[in-house]
């Protein structure tokens, strides 16, 4: 992997490079060939937006005190660290509010949302038995090499997004054809993996990211969160979610005061599934549930940490703490993890996110909107959920006005105007783009976490540019009126 520093623009313009791709995590093949782009790591936070100060002072009270550093530099507990179990737990009380406090034994601390993904698949899928991997889509496409490592290359599907989320009928419909398909070749019972008693093997596994989606932008509504919950109970499916951008949220209004929220918009489907029609540990289940909360220290302190947690049943979170790699060495990310559970003790990661980040990402993400409403929408570009009162995360989805390509603007943005964003094709599930809503070859992801403010309004100003002169290529015009100040609210 190269440093950021490496983002390849224009190979001709005298414009400074506006960067509104970073976010990605590696572009793949496809993009880095079409676009230029070095092997480059782009999963990036400003670096203004770091907590270096916090973390040197949770290092240094850590190592100082060493009742605290021994264990820190030693093997950790299979489940995580026990001090960060509790401040996550209580944490995730406080922000998500449920009706009973989030039990220590429900958290397993990880190494990350990503290597906690690949954990969680080793433990609860079998490459034959497990029918499908159903993925909501557009998705986090370095997800796709993780569920091709386990086996399911052959087996991934794109569910497609509607108004609030997911497409809840047509999952219903292909879970269901999927199950008479298994059922008829005589697929029933795992046929790699050996039964173990702290495991289970589900015959479905669906991944989303629910909450400020990663690349959509559009939050599932509570009403689909708790129809996807009961499918995953009728069906046998583990619900794997996201939600690394829960705490990155702020109020959709641009003229608001408010710039910071220290409270969930939604349950989590890991609520849902906990107190839903009985709940997930209700009398006639196996105690495992059928959701599963993956989450990461990487967008609310620093992607370097590689720290994370899960949370779900306290039988699903012992499962997870028994991977094999965890029962080889301990928890992932033991001395990280304890640096971490400082900064939760003392409050100051709390009020670093709420003070800090949720504000300085709001401010970039109104500064965009603005511009886009005012110089993008009346050029036809669309938006997701226009309606929401609360936004937040890393990233805004745009649709293109026909018959504009993203893969197209992209490229021409790059080299006419020395902006980079990422074309809607990098998230489609690979094999599964025949039904209209799994495609996405005329939509665009834009980043407003890296670029300072000034930066992100260059930038969008410049898109216009290119879709006008697309526009007056093929004769297409935009047909959207632009946005007043009152309209502006509407739209987010």
């Amino acid at each position: 992997m190269g440093a950021f520093s490496d983002v390849a623009g224009s190979a001709t313009s005298t414009k400074k490079l506006v960067n509104l791709l970073r976010g990605i995590t590696r572009p793949p093949k496809a993009l880095r060939v079409q676009s230029a782009f070095s092997n480059t790591s782009f999963r990036w936070p400003n670096p203004s937006l770091l907590p270096t100060q916090l973390l040197d002072k949770a290092t240094h009270n850590v190592l100082k005190d060493q009742n605290i550093a021994f264990p820190a530099m030693s093997y950790g507990p299979d489940p995580g660290d026990s001090r960060l179990r509790k401040n996550v737990a209580s944490w995730l009380t406080d922000f998500y509010q449920p009706v009973d406090p989030v039990a220590e034994e429900r958290v397993c601390i990880t190494g990350g949302a990503s290597q906690n993904l690949a954990c969680l698949l080793q433990v609860f899928t079998d490459p034959v038995y497990t029918r499908n991997v159903w993925v909501v889509a557009p998705a986090y496409m370095l997800s796709f090499r993780m569920f091709e490592d386990a086996g399911f290359h052959e087996k991934l599907r794109a569910i497609p997004e509607d108004d609030e989320g997911i497409d809840i009928e047509y999952l219903r419909w292909e879970i269901r054809k999927s199950e008479h398909k298994a059922k008829a070749s005589g697929n029933n019972k795992p046929r790699i993996k050996p039964s173990r008693p702290w495991g289970k093997i589900y015959k479905h596994i669906i991944y989303a990211v629910p909450t400020f989606s990663n690349p959509s932008f559009k939050t599932m509504s509570l009403r689909r969160r708790q129809e996807l919950v009961r499918i995953a109970r009728e069906y046998d499916a583990l619900v794997i979610t996201d939600d690394v951008y829960d705490f990155l949220q702020w109020p959709s209004s641009l003229t608001t005061r408010t710039m910071s929220l220290e409270k969930a918009v939604l349950p989590r489907i890991v609520d849902v599934d906990r107190y839903l029609d009985g709940g997930a540990e209700r009398a006639d289940a196996d105690g495992f549930g059928n959701a599963v909360s993956n989450a990461s220290f990487s967008k609310i302190c620093g992607p370097g940490l590689r720290t994370g947690w899960c949370e779900g049943t306290i039988k699903l979170a012992y499962g997870v703490s028994q991977t094999g790699s965890s029962r080889s060495g301990g928890a992932p990310s033991q001395l990280t993890a304890c640096f971490v559970a400082e900064t939760l003790a003392t409050g100051e990661l709390q009020h670093f996110v709420y003070h800090t980040l949720q504000p300085s990402y709001c401010k970039r993400y109104r500064k965009m909107v603005e511009v886009i409403n005012k110089e993008l929408i009346p050029l036809g570009v669309r938006l997701p959920q226009t309606d929401r009162e609360v936004v937040g995360g890393y990233f805004i989805w745009l649709t293109l006005p026909h018959p504009l390509k993203g893969a197209v603007l992209a490229q021409r943005a790059k080299e006419d105007e020395n902006v980079v964003v990422a074309q809607g094709e990098i998230f489609e599930v690979p094999g599964d783009t025949e039904h209209p809503s799994t495609s996405f070859g005329n939509d665009i992801r834009i980043c407003f976490a890296w670029e300072d403010e000034d930066m992100l309004a260059e930038g969008i100003s410049r898109l216009a540019v290119v879709i006008r002169k697309m526009q007056g290529e093929t004769g297409e015009q935009g047909t959207q009126p632009v946005a007043t100040e009152g309209q502006a609210k509407n739209f987010w």
